[in-house]
């Protein structure tokens, strides 16, 4: 399967990753203005020995409205699998920390959270094989290119999180529950699993049973929740930097 990537910053990602087949580039006609990786991604496709061709504009706006003069042809992403991911974290010494999203459906909320992942050292997400978004060109894009740098698995969620406790991993769920705890008040010490429920009915009965605790964030405001991106992305950064204390 082929598919397009477009943008500076996800091109130059896609590229600098190497974890896809290149077909072609394609550079819009006319003087274009510099900036992002516009550059950085034109050498990288010439050390790769990838044709470059001069198009017209109209022919990227076939692909998309914001291709920024750049459009990558390449080939399917590559999922991973958790072993990877496990490995991933033994590599680089540290106790796993494992991102499950439970059916997350909105593109951009997908990518919001692939890019926070990516950016506070996860070492692998994971995604249902159905019902869910997948990663896909517009996901790429909202992650700006930070999902060709992560291990991203589709599983099944509950199996999954069964091996992940057979690993002395233990699985938070965030939502917003009497049930809930807050998190400020754990430490994520060892291997930790988070599990972000979909942006409309949260998680999954069965997910949130398998979970070992549930956690939610501090709420000063009369709303009744954070969208799932934002929660997710918050959330991230707090285990994250409790982890970095415990190190």
């Amino acid at each position: 399967m082929r598919e397009w990537i477009t943008g500076r910053n996800p091109v130059y990602e896609v590229l600098r990753a190497n974890r896809r087949e290149f077909f072609r580039l394609w550079l819009a006609e006319g003087n274009l203005e510099q900036g992002g990786h516009l550059q950085d991604a034109l050498t990288l496709a010439r050390q790769k020995k990838i044709p470059v061709e001069r198009v017209p504009r109209t022919k990227l706006f076939e692909i998309s409205a914001n291709h920024q003069g750049l459009a990558l042809q390449v080939g399917g992403y590559r999922y991973a699998s958790l072993p990877e991911m496990l490995a991933l974290a033994r590599n680089r010494a540290e106790a796993p920390f494992i991102l499950l999203l439970d059916l997350i459906q909105d593109p951009q909320n997908l990518g919001t959270l692939l890019r926070c992942a990516e950016g506070f050292g996860v070492h692998g997400v994971l995604i249902p094989s159905s019902r869910a978004a997948e990663v896909t060109p517009a996901v790429v894009n909202a992650s700006s290119g930070a999902c060709e740098h992560l291990l991203i698995a589709q599983m099944n969620l509950a199996q999954s999180i069964e091996v992940l406790k057979e690993e002395n991993i233990w699985i938070y769920g965030l939502e917003y529950s009497d049930q809930a705890v807050p998190i400020e008040s754990v430490d994520f010490h060892g291997g930790v699993g988070l599990v972000v429920g979909s942006e409309g009915s949260g998680l999954r009965s069965l997910v949130r049973s398998k979970c070992d605790r549930l956690i939610s964030l501090p709420r000063r405001g009369k709303v009744d929740s954070l969208n799932a991106a934002t929660a997710g992305a918050i959330a991230l950064y707090v285990i994250q930097h409790a982890r970095q204390k415990n190190l």
